[in-house]
């Protein structure tokens, strides 16, 4: 009770129903009239007058088709202000660029936030086809080259943080029996390769970016699609060239081992 009374305390409720719509309408694709949005969050329309009215202006929410209401993207210009994913993604883009080049496919880094493995760049493939992840998608960490890649270059209690968050996040996802086994497999590898679940003719190939203690800051992740030109880097090749445009970014932003030492 007493720790009930503690997180009560200093309840901004006002704040908390902003955040309710905004949580609410970027999950949905369409948008939502006040009507809808109030019961799903089971509430009152005339509650969520004023604050819709407030989210409009300052530009997080946007009125159309009469009473409509759609998520901006005024929160995830904002989320590309914060340094270090600012600085992340600033590094490790033209390393990206050099990849896609080489391999004549697309890729993608993605990093865990509070319950979901979220890409935060993407380099399209030189040639006129490739797989293209949107940036800021939200993927799962459970069935996904990237979060295995997440999950099994972080420590034990890390990994189990990511876990709960994840559950937490989407009750229905649950970690599969075997799940840990091939995370040890892919840590004794050092890199992923799984048929995407997501997407016909297509295989993930996916390494990690690694902090100087070994634990992963991102994923990089490349879509492989069999090209049909004979001269095209094979999977195999690709494979090494995404491995390797991993270790690049990896000493790019934390620097090599030996950096520390000297």
């Amino acid at each position: 009770m007493a720790l009930e009374d503690e997180s009560e305390r200093y309840r901004a409720p006002a704040l908390d129903k902003g955040l309710d719509i905004l949580e609410l309408l970027a999950r949905i694709d369409g948008g939502l009239t006040q009507a809808e949005i109030a019961k799903q969050l089971g509430k009152s329309p005339n509650e969520f007058y004023r604050m819709l009215d407030r989210l409009v202006r300052r530009g997080y929410v946007q009125r159309q088709e009469g009473d409509r209401f759609f998520m901006t993207l005024k929160l995830f210009g904002l989320a590309h202000f914060h340094a270090p994913v600012r600085r992340l993604v600033s590094f490790a883009t033209p390393l990206m660029r050099d990849f896609s080049n080489r391999a004549e496919q697309s890729c993608h880094l993605a990093v865990f936030d509070r319950g979901s493995v979220v890409v935060i760049a993407q380099q399209d493939s030189p040639t006129y086809w490739g797989i293209s992840i949107r940036v800021g998608a939200q993927i799962n960490l459970f069935n996904t080259g990237s979060g295995h890649i997440l999950l099994a270059f972080r420590d034990d209690q890390q990994r189990r943080m990511m876990v709960t968050e994840q559950q937490r996040q989407q009750e229905v996802s649950r970690m599969p029996p075997d799940l840990e086994e091939r995370l040890q497999f892919i840590r004794e590898r050092g890199f992923e390769t799984m048929d995407s679940l997501q997407t016909t003719g297509v295989r993930n190939i996916s390494a990690p970016v690694l902090a100087l203690d070994g634990n992963a800051l991102a994923a990089l992740t490349c879509p492989f699609i069999e090209p049909v030109n004979a001269d095209a880097p094979t999977y195999d090749q690709v494979t090494e060239y995404v491995c390797e445009a991993a270790r690049q970014i990896s000493e790019t932003v934390a620097g090599k081992p030996d950096d520390s030492e000297q």
